[in-house]
């Protein structure tokens, strides 16, 4: 995951960035994906992708024409980057999960322990962008837990990122009060971002 220095410059325009760069991106031809490592490329990117575009747009959505002001306060960009890496770490799960499934499923794929192997390390690579290691190792524990109990052959045709949806909606520093109204909107919202990028890997993987 990119890392920022947090000020609300940086932020807004890195979500300018965002937007503009992934509607230009849509009129390039993309790579295919072929191997362990652009598979890994994918995952990082894409759960980068979703986790940073999903929390500031409901940060913008929710806080409105004072959202430049609070990325002067302290106490809050804190809160945005504790939950920037929380929503990030369960979307790695949610896509390196889905993935496996998928090649298992469509292309027989029988090498799933590479899974953990790819999760694993791009959380190690995480280390050099200041990734908390209260949160990697939280992290990891989860994926152990969660991979005990996977069905390979069903994840990822049953709601495969419903985790890291809940988890915006848990970690996005907006009082309880409103987020609870907000609920059903985000998980949509998060769920929506997460169909272009199921589609787009539908389309790339050739393994």
């Amino acid at each position: 995951m990119e890392k920022y220095k947090f000020t609300w410059r940086d932020l807004s325009l890195n979500d300018f960035k965002t937007y503009f760069f992934s509607l230009f991106k849509a009129f390039i031809p993309k790579k295919k994906i072929k191997s362990f490592d652009e598979l890994e490329e994918f995952i990082q990117m894409k759960s980068a992708w979703v986790s940073q575009v999903t929390l500031y747009g409901y940060l913008k959505t929710r806080i409105g024409t004072r959202y430049v002001l609070h990325f002067d306060n302290e106490e809050f960009m804190k809160s945005v980057n504790l939950a920037k890496w929380n929503i990030y770490a369960v979307s790695l799960q949610d896509l390196t999960f889905f993935a496996f499934s998928y090649l298992k499923v469509h292309f027989n794929l029988e090498e799933v322990n590479k899974a953990k192997e790819i999760f694993l390390k791009i959380l190690d690579d995480e280390t050099s962008n200041n990734m908390p290691l209260d949160i990697i190792e939280e992290a990891k524990k989860s994926f152990n837990q969660r991979l005990e109990k996977i069905n390979w052959e069903s994840y990822y045709n049953d709601i495969p990122f419903n985790q890291s949806a809940l988890s915006l909606h848990k970690w996005a520093p907006i009082a309880d009060e409103l987020k609870s109204l907000d609920r059903k909107i985000v998980l949509n919202s998060s769920i929506l971002k997460w169909d272009v990028i199921k589609k787009e890997f539908r389309e790339r993987v050739e393994f």
